[in-house]
C-alpha cells in the first residue's frame, strides 16, 4: 500500500500561534452563532482552551503540527458541524489531556463540574494494562467502554464521532498499517453510528476517506470519473434548476436550493451491489428544495411543491419516498422523488422544510441542541435518549465478552423499527421482521423460553410469525415447551437469539467429551494437530459462535471429516461442476484444456508472491480465501497462529479483524518480478440462450488463453446464474475478463467474488 506524497511540515512557532489564536476565535464565533454565549460560558470555553493548550504544550501529532490543533479541531466539528454548543466544545477542547497528559479526572471536575469529565472519561480510551492482557481484545473493550459511557450521556459519542472524522482527515501523516486499522475501526462502528444517529454529512464523508485508504485504485478511478461528469452538471443547472425556480418564485415560495453530486462511495456500492457501470448511475446528480414555511403547515406545502414538479418533470413512478408522513426512526423527515430532464438524465429531488433541513443534517444532535436552548423546556420523546435506554441493559451483560456485545450492538444500527401493542395497551419497540419469539423475549426471558405463539389482534399464530407495526399481541406459554435448534432461526433480535442460544449452550455441556473424542479422530485421519487454534479455526469455517456449541455439532454427526478436510485444505477432490443438461456436450469437448494441470503451465500463488515487514519473514504466508487477492490489489498481512492471511485491503473479513485486533496487522506488498497465477472467480446474470455458454468459454479459453478451475451454472424460467473460477496473472487480466464478459449478449451483471 503506498503511502501518500505530502510536503514535509515546516515549524514555525510565530506562524503556529497566530493560527492557534485564530482557530480559537473561530470557535467561539461558531459557538455564539449556535446561540449567545452567556459570560459564564464564555469563560468556562476560554479556561478550558487555556487548560488544554497549556497541557499539550510542547506535543506535536505525526504531521509535525502542534497538538493543540487537533482538540480545537474537533471542537469546531463539534460546534459548526453537528450544531453542539458550548458543553460540546469544553469537552472536545479536553478530550485528550487525561489519556496524553498528567491532567486528572479529578482536577476536571473540580474546574468543570462531573459533567464535563464524565464525558471526558467516556471519550478517553483504556489503556490498563491488565484489562489488555486479559481482554480478547483492546479495541473492543475501548468500544464497549464508550457505548457504555454513550448510553449515559450521548455526547460522548457525538465527540467520538468528531474526533474520528478529524482524525480521518488527517491520517495521511500515519503509516500504513495504522491507516488501515483506523480505517477499519472507522468501518466497523463509527459510520453505523453515525448513520443511526442521522449524521449522513459525517457518515458520507467517513465512507469516502475509509475508501479512499482501503481502496484507493478503485477510489480514484471513480473521483476521476465524476470529475470529468462536470459539464453534464452544468447542464442540468440550466435545465432543471431555473425552471423549478422560476415555477416557486411565481407561487411566492420563499425558499434554498441545494445540489449535489453522488460521492465517491456511494456510485462504488450501487456498481459493486447492483453491477451496473458508472454510466448508468441514473442519481448522480440530487437536488435538495429548503422551503421557509410555517411548522404547522409544512406537510401540505411539501406535497403542493412535489405536485409543482410533477407538472413540470416526468416522476420516476418507483422512486417517490415519504418520509414526512413516516418519519425515519433517527427523526428524518423529507419528501423524496426522482424526475426525469430534458437532457435524458434521472436527478433525484428532495423536498422539506427548514426544521427538516436541521434535522437531516444535525441528526440526532438537533434534539439536543433544541434542548440547549431550551433548558426549562420539558421535552419528551427524544429519540436519541429512548435509543439509548434500549441498548443500556444489553451492554451492561458482563457475561458476554466484548466483542460479542458490539456485535449485538451493530446489529441495531441499521435497523427499521416498528411498533406493537401488549393486551393493556403499552408500546414496545422491536426491529422489522421481528417474530413472536422476539416480542416474547423482550417482555421476559422466561416468556420467550416457554413461549408457545400467540394471539395476534385476536387470531392464534406460530412462534415464528413475523409481525407489523400495530400488532397487539399476547404471548401463550406452556411449562413443557422448551427452545429447539430451530428456534435460533425464527428470532430476528440478538437478545432473543442469544437467550435461545444460551439455553441450548447449558444443554450441550454435557456433549464436549464426546465432540471432543470425535476431533481428535479425525484430526488424526487428516494429519491435522490437535490445538486450540486449530478448533477455533474450524468453529469459524463452520460458522459456530462457540467451542461448546462446536463440541455438541460434532457428536452429533453435523460436523463430518469432509468439512474438517475442507477447512484445513486437505480434500484433493476437484469443486464439482453443474451445466445446464444442453451444454454438458460442450464442456466434455473442452474437458483436456480445463483440466490441464496448472502446475504444468506456471506456478500458482503462495507465500512466495509476498513481501513482509522484516519481523515477519519467518512466518508462513498464505493468500486469503475470502477475498482471492490478485498481482495488483492492495493487500494487508493478518497474523493468525503461526501464519500470515494476505487479504485485499478493502476485504470485509480483514477490515473486521483489523477493527478488533490492530496488533495482528503486518504490512504487505506484492514480490516485483515474480510470475504466478491466482484463482478468482467472478459471479454472472445472464439470459438463457442457446450458445450462451460456449460463447463463454470461448471468450475465458481461447481469446484470452485464462485456465478454467470450475464452472457452476443454474437457470430457472429462461434467467441464468452462475460463477466461473479461472486462473489469472493480475489485476488488469481480470477487469479485463470481467468486462469482456458484459459485452457478451445476453450477460447482465458480472462481479468479482
Amino acid at each position: 500500500m503506498n503511502s501518500e506524497q505530502q510536503e514535509p511540515y515546516v515549524i514555525d512557532e510565530e506562524r503556529e500561534e497566530r493560527e492557534i489564536q485564530a482557530k480559537y476565535e473561530e470557535l467561539v464565533a461558531a459557538c455564539n452563532a449556535v446561540r449567545p454565549l452567556s459570560e459564564q460560558e464564555r469563560q468556562d470555553v476560554f479556561r478550558a482552551y487555556a487548560l488544554a493548550k497549556k497541557a499539550h504544550s510542547g506535543t506535536r501529532r505525526k504531521s509535525g503540527e502542534p497538538y493543540i490543533f487537533h482538540p480545537l479541531a474537533v471542537a469546531l466539528i463539534a460546534v459548526q458541524e453537528v450544531g453542539l454548543g458550548p458543553t460540546a466544545a469544553i469537552c472536545a477542547l479536553l478530550h485528550d489531556v487525561v489519556e496524553d497528559t498528567e491532567i486528572t479526572l479529578d482536577e476536571l471536575r473540580e474546574l468543570f463540574g462531573d459533567r464535563v469529565a464524565v464525558i471526558v472519561d467516556g471519550v478517553t480510551k483504556i489503556e490498563d494494562v491488565m484489562l489488555m492482557q486479559q481482554s480478547e481484545s483492546k479495541q473492543a473493550e475501548n468500544y464497549r467502554k464508550i457505548l457504555l459511557s454513550m448510553c449515559n450521556d450521548a455526547y460522548v459519542i457525538f465527540l467520538k464521532l468528531c474526533d474520528r472524522l478529524h482524525n480521518m482527515r488527517t491520517l495521511g501523516s500515519m503509516k500504513d498499517t495504522k491507516k488501515l486499522a483506523i480505517s477499519s475501526e472507522t468501518q466497523y462502528l463509527y459510520i453505523p453510528i453515525a448513520h443511526r444517529l442521522g449524521l449522513y454529512n459525517i457518515k458520507t464523508e467517513l465512507e469516502e476517506l475509509v475508501m479512499k485508504y482501503t481502496n484507493p485504485l478503485r477510489y480514484n478511478e471513480i473521483a476521476a470519473r465524476i470529475k470529468n461528469a462536470g459539464v453534464t452538471e452544468q447542464q442540468l443547472k440550466v435545465c432543471l434548476t431555473q425552471p423549478i425556480c422560476n415555477m416557486l418564485d411565481a407561487s411566492g415560495y420563499h425558499y434554498t436550493i441545494k445540489t449535489r453530486v453522488k460521492s465517491v462511495y456511494s456510485c462504488w456500492k450501487k456498481m459493486e451491489n447492483k453491477g451496473v457501470p458508472f454510466d448508468e448511475i441514473y442519481d448522480l446528480y440530487a437536488m435538495r428544495i429548503i422551503l421557509d414555511v410555517p411548522q404547522e403547515h409544512e406537510k401540505e406545502e411539501c406535497f403542493r411543491v412535489y405536485a409543482l414538479i410533477s407538472q413540470k418533470f416526468r416522476p420516476h413512478p418507483d422512486r417517490f419516498r415519504d418520509w414526512i408522513t413516516t418519519p425515519k426512526n433517527n427523526g428524518y423527515e423529507s419528501l423524496h422523488t426522482t424526475v426525469m430532464t430534458p437532457i435524458g438524465r434521472w436527478v433525484e429531488i428532495q423536498i422539506r422544510t427548514e426544521r427538516m433541513d436541521t434535522i437531516a443534517e444535525k441528526g440526532m444532535a438537533a434534539h439536543f441542541l433544541y434542548k440547549e436552548q431550551h433548558p426549562d423546556e420539558q421535552i419528551d420523546n427524544n429519540p436519541v435518549e429512548e435509543w439509548l435506554m434500549q441498548i443500556r441493559t444489553r451492554l451492561e451483560n458482563t457475561e458476554k465478552s466484548a466483542l460479542d456485545l458490539v456485535e449485538e450492538f451493530k446489529e441495531t444500527l441499521y435497523t427499521k423499527e416498528i411498533y406493537i401493542f401488549t393486551p393493556k395497551g403499552e408500546t414496545i419497540t422491536l426491529p422489522t421482521h421481528s417474530t413472536v419469539l422476539d416480542f416474547a423475549f423482550t417482555i421476559h426471558s422466561d416468556l420467550g423460553l416457554h413461549c408457545i405463539g400467540a394471539k395476534v389482534n385476536a387470531k392464534v399464530v406460530p412462534i415464528g410469525y413475523v409481525l407489523h407495526s400495530g400488532d397487539q399481541v399476547e404471548v401463550l406459554k406452556s411449562r413443557r415447551t422448551v427452545p429447539t435448534e430451530e428456534w435460533v432461526s425464527q428470532a430476528r433480535t440478538p437478545h432473543a437469539k442469544e437467550a435461545i442460544k444460551d439455553y441450548l449452550r447449558e444443554q450441550r455441556k454435557g456433549y464436549r467429551e464426546e465432540g471432543e473424542k470425535k476431533f481428535a479422530e479425525m484430526a488424526r485421519r487428516l494429519d491435522v494437530a490437535v490445538n486450540a487454534s486449530n478448533i477455533a479455526r474450524l468453529r469459524h469455517y463452520m460458522k459456530i459462535t462457540s467451542d461448546v456449541d462446536l463440541y455438541y455439532q460434532l457428536a452429533a454427526g453435523n460436523v463430518t471429516e469432509k468439512d474438517m478436510a475442507l477447512c484445513f485444505d486437505k480434500d484433493q477432490g476437484n469443486p464439482r461442476l453443474i451445466f445446464l443438461d444442453r451444454y454438458k456436450d460442450l464442456f466434455d469437448a473442452r474437458r483436456r484444456k480445463v483440466d490441464t494441470p496448472i502446475h504444468e503451465t506456471f506456478n500458482t500463488a503462495n507465500g512466495r508472491a509476498f513481501l513482509l515487514e522484516k519481523d515477519y519473514e519467518r512466518f508462513e504466508t498464505i493468500p486469503a480465501t475470502c477475498c482471492k487477492p490478485v498481482q495488483g490489489d492492495q493487500v494487508v498481512g493478518i497474523v493468525e497462529d503461526d501464519k500470515i492471511l494476505v487479504h485485499r485491503s478493502n476485504c470485509k473479513v480483514a477490515m473486521n479483524e483489523m477493527a478488533r485486533h490492530e496488533n495482528h496487522i503486518v504490512r504487505a506488498k506484492w514480490r516485483e518480478g515474480e510470475t504466478v497465477s491466482f484463482l478468482t472467480g467472478v459471479s454472472m446474470t445472464m439470459i438463457d440462450r442457446k450458445g450462451l455458454l460456449q460463447d463463454i468459454t470461448r471468450l475465458i479459453s481461447d481469446d484470452m488463453d485464462l485456465y478454467i478451475r470450475a464452472i457452476t451454472l443454474e437457470a430457472s424460467e429462461g434467467v441464468g446464474r452462475g460463477i466461473i473460477m479461472v486462473y489469472v496473472n493480475d489485476l488488469q487480466v481480470l477487469n479485463d475478463l470481467i468486462e469482456k464478459l458484459r459485452s457478451i449478449d445476453g450477460v447482465g451483471e458480472v462481479k468479482r467474488i
